[in-house]
């Protein structure tokens, strides 16, 4: 256990108080905190502060020149196979599909929108294009759903959200399996 004499400089263990020994008696501490109240612990609740820590600008240029050094990546290894396959993109937004959308209601937009996504997967398909990424947009979702429901009426056909740095929530991406 610590002797504590007046005027030593004090932390509480466990709590955020500084302050200085103003009086001692036995084991109970008067502490006049670093807000000029008088408060009693008992010894082993402190712990006498012996010095102070300084720290140099250079030991603070040091940390920070240590924490800009840019991080080494791994580059994103892609299997040969995959290298060389293309993906298809099929946008979806109704002012890509029709010159003038306004005339058109939600469910003849709807149906456009996944006419046009099947017409394109069998195009995928017949051509042996293996991933094709449907960019339908965030929304509210239900062409996303709509997309989901027809592309789980194929069997060979397996899809997920496409790449999130590239399309962010607006894309779904198609894997289409060639031998089945």
């Amino acid at each position: 256990m610590a002797v504590f004499k007046v005027g030593d400089k004090v932390e509480a263990i466990d709590d955020v108080i500084k302050g200085i020994v103003s009086h001692v008696q036995g084991s109970s501490i008067t502490v006049q905190t670093e807000d000029e109240f008088q408060m009693v612990f008992d010894a082993r609740e402190l712990v006498v502060i012996t010095g102070s820590i300084t720290v140099s600008n250079y030991e603070i240029a040091q940390v920070k020149k240590e924490k800009e050094l840019p991080k080494r990546r791994k580059p994103a290894v892609t299997r040969p196979k995959e290298r060389n396959l293309p993906k298809m993109e099929v946008d979806l937004h109704i002012n890509q599909l029709v010159k003038h959308p306004k005339g058109l209601g939600n469910y003849e937009m709807l149906n456009l929108q996944l006419e046009t996504a099947k017409r394109q997967l069998e195009f995928a398909m017949s051509k042996r294009i293996q991933k094709v990424v449907f960019i339908h947009g965030v929304g509210e979702g239900i062409l996303k759903e709509e997309l989901r429901y027809l592309f789980n009426n194929y069997d060979n056909v397996k899809h997920y959200d496409a790449d999130y740095q590239k399309y962010g929530l607006g894309a779904t991406e198609v894997y289409i399996y060639q031998n089945v």
